[in-house]
């Protein structure tokens, strides 16, 4: 027991520690003689305040123990040694042990300070810290001062703190990023999944389609085409006799009320049947997997669409009732001919509503659901017959009508067809869209009437095919276009080539180089400038920013012409010289205002109508000039809303019209000429494409000739073949059978000289040659010749 006169029965005792274990003696000597005391009697060291130990929850501070390995040569007292290495907690919790950083450091070097401190020296005495009067600082015991490093000594490797059993998990913005984002990814894909589910439109199979059957009808009400897909307004199954939903369940999918959109047991049938066959002979595919695929999928025959026609087969299943599927199934399904929908079927092969169908009647249409295209019963009764007795048979078999009645159904034949109309035409085909735009998705069959003219069609037809009949195996002409249409646009004739069964390809509305039929544009753009028809322009060579155009066989004036003689010459020196005077964007802007969508070249070479257009986009812009407004837009119905247009100045209208007046009656386009004619010739490089455009009151016309193939033809310019065919044409479509009559010459009254002596192609024949004091350069000079035309389209 410790002096009544030590200070240390002075300080309040330490609360009694819990229980331990029994020390190790080794354990317990090294470490009191590893403090300076003396094992004896631990009760005379005086004990000195401590600073307050941190918590065991606390992550340890890296303390250097260097010392430790060898001895110290200081003086420090016994006390100090034992200060440094025990801490009294400031506020320990009950259920923690008190434990140090001296006491981490002196557990892993134990073995070490044995066999080292063999004579310890004396410490060096540090002056006791006072203690607060509010918070005395508690000694430790001599037991807890040893039972701190006894705690870690049974281990040479630290380890860190456990938590504490029952506490509560990180929150989870608080756990690895990983774990987060994969959770995240996880929840996105399900929420994606339901709410595509979510967002089918169950109602699709009941809307109509897309490409509504179309029976197109001339300007005098007379068919000329039908196209599209025929499905009529939806069925209710709840409506239908009995057999007839009965005759679909029986032989497309018995199990249809017990099953939830798929059915297992039909699968494997198909997969052995299929595997005996060594083919797909038979499917197992149910009617709600049939609706699916029908409404939602392609036809696409793979592992994939099929996974995603069984999820939504699941799906609707969930959402719809059996009598729901059905109808939808019955509503939308293909029965061949063009035929969707269970009510069309009924109306085109049997003249009848689905609700007044005869036992045989509904078993013949659900046999066509297998093979509709091959077993329609107007191209192939007798498949469509024998694929009905596959159908009662089934009917019976799953009691859906009896054996007696089967055996009463006779022969079924399907009611006469309508005459059958073209599916195409050139007109057709071009206006189609035009009609599918107007109407949009309906019901039925819907009548739209056009623009055509059945007369001036079949004269278009006929005249075309006749010059080229006669004159294209001289000429090398193996093909030609023809667009009549009225000056406000509207399509009343349509030649896409010479013979539509044979080729499909419309080169009416095909891009083709309009060679000097450009020239409209070029010389609007001048007029717009304030030039007339009297303003000169010069006639000889010309080379352009490294461009040098030539006139047509080498023929030029040789000095300054008006631009009412170059262009009724189709002079390119003239032409190229005022599209680089006034700058190539303004008769790019010009040939926009019109109406013309195609790109247009940006250099001088566009003057003579090298980008490629259309003939009836070309033709359209001539119309312009006829109706005295701006842009006129081709159209083929009846019902087009015509947009918005602006006037021509009358000062640019008059002297554009006396310009095509000019080719008309004294140029290049002289094989025209008839009364109230107004046009332009064009001839591309090479004679690859020869056009002639023009209109006579009313009507205005373009003509195309050329090979498909983008060959020359002999000699053949737009003055030529193409004028004739236009007259022609005019002639039997106005009923002018008489000769052309000789108009006065507008330049009479002008003062100017006139240029009489002009060829067909407008061309002067004498006395003009071409000029000396200008030579046009050899062939070999380098200099770059006009581009090439492109080559047409497939």
């Amino acid at each position: 027991m410790s002096d009544p006169t030590d200070p240390a029965d002075d300080v309040p005792a330490a609360p009694a520690p819990k229980p331990r274990r029994p020390r190790k003696p080794r354990a317990q000597t090294v470490m009191t003689e590893a403090a300076g005391l003396d094992p004896a009697a631990p009760e005379d060291a005086a004990q000195k305040p401590r600073r307050p130990r941190k918590s065991r929850r606390a992550q340890p501070e890296a303390v250097a123990a260097p010392e430790a390995q060898t001895p110290s040569t200081s003086t420090a007292a016994p006390d100090d040694a034992d200060a440094d290495l025990f801490e009294p907690l400031p506020s320990p919790e009950p259920d923690a042990e008190p434990v140090s950083v001296e006491a981490d450091r002196a557990e892993t070097l134990e073995a070490d300070a044995a066999a080292d401190l063999e004579s310890p020296t004396e410490p060096e005495v540090e002056p006791a810290q006072d203690v607060p009067p509010e918070a005395p600082a508690e000694p430790p015991t001599t037991a807890e001062a040893e039972d701190a490093p006894e705690a870690k000594a049974e281990t040479s490797v630290p380890t860190p703190p456990e938590p504490a059993k029952g506490a509560a998990k990180p929150p989870i913005w608080k756990r690895p990023a990983w774990l987060i984002g994969a959770g995240a990814a996880v929840l996105l894909v399900i929420v994606l999944i339901a709410s595509l589910f979510w967002s089918l439109p169950l109602s699709r199979a009941l809307e109509p389609l897309d490409n509504s059957a179309i029976v197109l009808v001339a300007e005098d009400g007379s068919p000329i085409a039908r196209r599209g897909s025929y499905k009529e307004a939806p069925i209710d199954v709840a409506k239908l006799p009995p057999y007839v939903p009965g005759a679909f369940i029986a032989i497309e999918d018995r199990r249809f009320y017990s099953h939830m959109g798929v059915d297992p047991k039909a699968i494997a049938r198909a997969l052995g049947r299929n595997a005996q066959a060594g083919g797909v002979s038979e499917g197992g595919s149910t009617i709600t997997q049939q609706l699916a695929k029908n409404a939602f999928l392609s036809s696409d025959r793979n592992l994939r669409r099929k996974a995603q026609e069984a999820l939504i087969a699941v799906y609707l299943e969930a959402r719809l009732s059996k009598d729901e599927i059905l109808s939808r199934y019955l509503s939308s399904v293909y029965f061949g001919d063009g035929a969707f929908g269970l009510r069309a079927a009924a109306r085109h092969y049997f003249g009848k509503p689905p609700e007044q169908l005869s036992i045989g009647e509904a078993a013949m249409l659900a046999g066509l659901v297998k093979a509709p295209s091959r077993l329609a019963p107007t191209n192939n009764i007798e498949g469509a017959r024998e694929r009905m007795r596959v159908v009662l048979g089934a009917m019976v078999e799953t009691k859906t009508i009896t054996q007696a009645e089967a055996d009463a159904v006779g022969e079924v034949s399907p009611v006469e067809p309508e005459d059958k109309l073209p599916t195409g035409s050139y007109f057709a085909d071009w206006a189609l869209p035009q009609a599918r735009a107007l109407i949009g998705a309906r019901y039925g069959e819907t009548i739209v009437k056009t623009t055509l003219d059945p007369e001036l069609q079949e004269k278009a037809e006929r005249i075309l095919n006749d010059h080229i009949e006669r004159d294209g195996q001289v000429l090398n002409v193996t093909q030609g276009a023809l667009v009549a249409m009225r000056r406000d646009g509207r399509v009343v004739a349509m030649v896409g080539g010479r013979d539509y069964k044979q080729s499909q390809f419309n080169r009416a509305d095909a891009e083709r180089q309009p060679g000097s039929a450009f020239k409209l544009f070029v010389y609007l753009a001048a007029l717009r400038e304030g030039m007339t028809v009297t303003t000169p322009i010069l006639d000889t060579p010309v080379q352009v920013s490294g461009y040098m155009p030539k006139n047509h066989e080498g023929k030029y004036h040789a000095r300054e012409v008006p631009l009412i003689t170059a262009f009724a010459g189709s002079s390119n020196v003239a032409a190229v010289r005022l599209a680089h005077d006034l700058g190539p964007a303004k008769v790019i802007k010009v040939a926009r205002d019109l109406g013309v969508t195609e790109e247009i070249p940006s250099d001088l070479t566009m003057a003579l109508g090298t980008g490629p257009m259309s003939l009836t986009r070309l033709t359209a812009a001539y119309a312009s000039v006829a109706a005295g407004e701006y842009p006129i837009v081709p159209h083929g119905v009846t019902e087009f809303k015509k947009p918005k247009t602006k006037a021509y100045d009358p000062k640019v209208l008059a002297n554009m019209r006396d310009l095509l007046r000019s080719a008309t009656h004294r140029g290049t386009g002289v094989e025209a000429a008839i009364p109230g004619a107004f046009g332009k010739t064009g001839t591309t490089q090479d004679y690859h494409d020869a056009i002639f455009v023009g209109y006579v009151e009313d009507l205005v016309v373009g003509v195309w000739l050329g090979n498909d193939d983008n060959s020359s033809m002999n000699g053949v310019v737009g003055g030529g073949e193409p004028a004739r065919i236009w007259k022609a044409f005019m002639l039997s479509a106005l009923g002018r059978d008489v000769a052309p009559v000789v108009e006065e010459d507008p330049l009479e009254d002008l003062g100017l000289p006139l240029e009489g002596e002009l060829g067909p192609d407008g061309l002067p024949l004498a006395p003009f040659t071409s000029p000396t004091d200008e030579p046009a350069p050899p062939a070999n000079s380098g200099v770059p010749l006009a581009p090439p035309p492109q080559e047409p389209r497939p």
